[in-house]
């Protein structure tokens, strides 16, 4: 019989420094999707609120509260990481817990790296701690997110966790050279 262990979608992928830059992966813990039905997104919104203490966001946004986190995910579809949730009336869950791979690239030239691989403008100056873009990354369709002056979070699906990896590394070469 077969002995199965349960790995992480970068395990033995990560951590990797390159110059000033850190790719670290990120353990979200529960994940769920939460699609309001037509109609429904305030009240759902708000029964979710009174569930984990952080209503959904706005548009490419993210709110937060403890280890609760809920990230804009397009079309009033949010996922909700970090705590499980309650049934919410009105809204279809689905539990995303095993799909996603999560990275936090951080560094003086983080900016730079996903410049070269992500066609939005991810400065500082447009692009605030909170703010989350659906986008493509490389060839890759992906979820990036500023949680910190110079610290992103990066989703793909878990069956991409090493090309974004490889990716992203080749990228922080590159822009650690240029150092």
């Amino acid at each position: 019989m077969d002995n199965l262990i349960a790995t992480t979608p970068c395990a033995g992928l990560l951590p990797i420094t390159i110059g000033a830059l850190i790719l670290t992966e990120v353990e979200a813990g529960v994940i769920t999707s939460v699609a309001p039905h037509a109609g429904q997104d305030k009240s759902v919104s708000a029964v979710v609120k009174s569930a984990i203490g952080i209503a959904l966001p706005a548009a490419n946004r993210t709110t937060s509260k403890g280890s609760a986190r809920a990230m804009w995910f397009g079309n009033s579809v949010a996922f909700v990481m970090g705590v499980a949730l309650p049934d919410v009336a009105g809204a279809a869950l689905t539990d995303q817990s095993d799909a996603w791979a999560i990275v936090q690239l951080n560094g003086a030239g983080a900016e730079d790296v996903l410049a070269r691989l992500v066609p939005v403008d991810l400065r500082a100056a447009h692009f605030k701690k909170g703010h989350t873009a659906r986008t493509m990354l490389s060839h890759m369709t992906a979820s990036v997110t500023r949680v910190g002056p110079q610290t992103f979070e990066i989703m793909v699906m878990r069956s991409m966790a090493k090309t974004l990896v490889h990716d992203l590394s080749v990228a922080m070469t590159s822009v650690s050279a240029r150092g």
